[in-house]
C-alpha cells in the first residue's frame, strides 16, 4: 500500500518558527524515507495563488497570506484545511488553534489524527477573547479529530475529561543529542564555559523570567545569567520591569535564531533556567535535557516528568534564589545533573523513538478506503 498523509497546522518546513515546525521537519523527513508521500502546507507573506514545490522529497503546498500574526494565521489555516479536502490519504493537525475549520473534514469523511499540544486558554498572556477562541477550538478539536496526541501525561489526562482516554495517544516532543558545540561562539557574549547559566525561552510572565532574574540579581553571584528573548522594554511593560529587575551580572543579548549559537550557548552553560508553568512536553526542556544541562525548573507536574528526579526545582522566587545559592558554586551537584538530564533524554526523548511511535500510530489510523 502506498501511504500519503497531509500535515496541517504549522507555518511550513524546514522548521523556522519553533517547536511543531522542528517536529514537523523531522516527522516529513523520516516518513519519506519509509516510503510516504508527505505533503506539507506553507504559510508565505504577500499575495497571489498558491503553488507547490519538492524539498527533499516532501512536497510542499505553499499559500500567500497578506495578513500579518494572529489574524493572518487564521486565514493560513482555513486555506490550507479547504485544499485539503480534494486530497486522499491521512491527514495530521498539528495543534487544535483553529480545529473548528477541521469539522469540514470530518464531515466530508477525511481521517485526521490532532496533536492538541498544550492547555494554550490557560495562558496568562492571552485576554479573554483569544482564551475563549482558544478553548472552544480545543472543543472542537477533541470532537473532530478521529484520534488525539498529547503529548504529555497530564495532558492526556486533561484530555480525558472531554473525550474517551481511548481516543487519545501520549507521545512526547523528541529533541537531538547534542555531544560538542563550538566554544568559540561564546566569545561575543563576553561568558566562559559553565561560568553562566541560561534562560531560553519567550519572555512571558507565565514562564517565570520576573521571578528567576530577581532570585538571581538578590547578591553578588560572580557569575552570568544569560536571558535570551525578544526583550521590547519600549512597548512591553513586563519586559521593561524584568530588565529593570536585573544585576549587571545578566546579559541580554536579544533572541538568537541561529541554532549553532543557541547549540553553543546551552551546551557549555552551567544551569539551563526552565520557568514554564503551563504546557506539557516542552521542546526548550528536551532540548536542554540532550544537551545535558543541569536543570533548574519551576516546580509543577509538567517539568517533573519531562526533567525527572534529577533537576532541581523551585516553587517561588524564594525557592529559586535558594536553588543558587547552593548549586552554583557546587561542581559535584552539577555533574550528578548533567548525568541525570542525559539519561532522561535517551530514556524518553530521542527522535528515533519519538517518531517510530508517531509512524506507528498513523499506520494504524490510515483510512482503508
Amino acid at each position: 500500500m502506498e501511504y500519503r498523509i497531509s500535515i496541517l497546522g504549522i507555518r511550513g518546513i524546514p522548521a523556522k518558527h519553533g517547536g511543531f515546525e522542528t517536529f514537523a521537519e523531522k516527522l516529513s523527513l523520516f516518513l519519506v524515507a519509509k516510503g510516504w508521500q508527505v505533503t506539507v502546507y506553507c504559510q508565505e507573506n504577500g499575495e497571489g495563488d498558491r503553488w507547490e514545490s519538492n524539498w527533499q522529497g516532501v512536497r510542499r503546498i505553499h499559500i500567500p497570506v497578506s495578513r500579518d500574526g494572529a489574524a493572518g494565521t487564521v486565514i493560513f489555516d482555513l486555506k490550507a484545511t479547504r485544499h485539503a479536502l480534494s486530497q486522499q490519504g491521512l491527514f495530521l493537525t498539528l495543534g487544535y488553534n483553529t480545529a473548528i475549520f477541521n469539522l469540514m473534514q470530518r464531515i466530508k469523511g477525511q481521517t485526521n489524527v490532532i496533536n492538541m499540544d498544550g492547555i494554550e486558554w490557560r495562558r496568562d498572556k492571552w485576554g479573554f477573547i483569544a482564551k475563549t477562541w482558544f478553548w472552544l477550538n480545543e472543543r472542537a478539536g477533541c470532537w473532530v479529530g478521529n484520534h488525539l496526541v498529547a503529548d504529555h501525561p497530564k495532558i492526556k489526562e486533561h484530555l480525558a475529561t472531554r473525550v474517551s482516554a481511548d481516543k487519545i495517544t501520549m507521545i512526547p516532543y523528541g529533541g537531538d543529542q547534542v555531544e560538542s558545540a563550538d566554544i568559540d561562539l561564546l566569545t561575543p557574549y563576553g561568558i566562559e564555559p559553565h561560568q553562566y547559566s541560561i534562560i531560553i525561552a519567550r519572555p512571558e510572565p507565565e514562564n517565570s523570567f520576573l521571578e528567576m532574574v530577581r532570585a538571581f540579581s538578590k547578591t553578588r553571584r560572580n557569575h552570568k545569567l544569560v536571558v535570551l528573548g525578544n526583550f521590547t522594554p519600549q512597548s512591553n511593560s513586563f519586559h521593561r520591569q524584568v530588565m529593570e529587575a536585573a544585576s549587571d551580572e545578566v546579559i541580554f543579548p536579544g533572541a538568537i535564531y541561529e541554532a549553532s549559537i543557541v547549540q553553543a550557548l546551552r551546551f557549555f552553560s552551567r544551569f539551563y533556567l526552565h520557568g514554564h508553568r503551563v504546557g506539557g512536553t516542552n521542546p526548550s526542556l528536551v532540548e536542554g535535557l540532550g544537551a545535558g544541562c543541569a536543570v533548574i525548573a519551576h516546580d509543577n507536574h509538567f517539568n517533573r516528568w519531562v526533567a525527572g528526579p534529577g533537576a532541581a526545582y523551585f516553587k517561588d522566587e524564594s525557592a529559586c534564589a535558594a536553588a543558587f545559592d547552593s548549586l552554583l558554586a557546587d561542581d559535584a551537584a552539577m555533574a550528578r545533573m548533567k548525568a541525570a538530564s542525559l539519561a532522561r533524554f535517551h530514556e524518553r526523548f530521542t527522535w528515533p523513538q519519538v517518531l517510530r511511535e508517531y509512524e506507528e500510530l498513523l499506520t494504524r489510523w490510515y483510512p482503508s478506503k
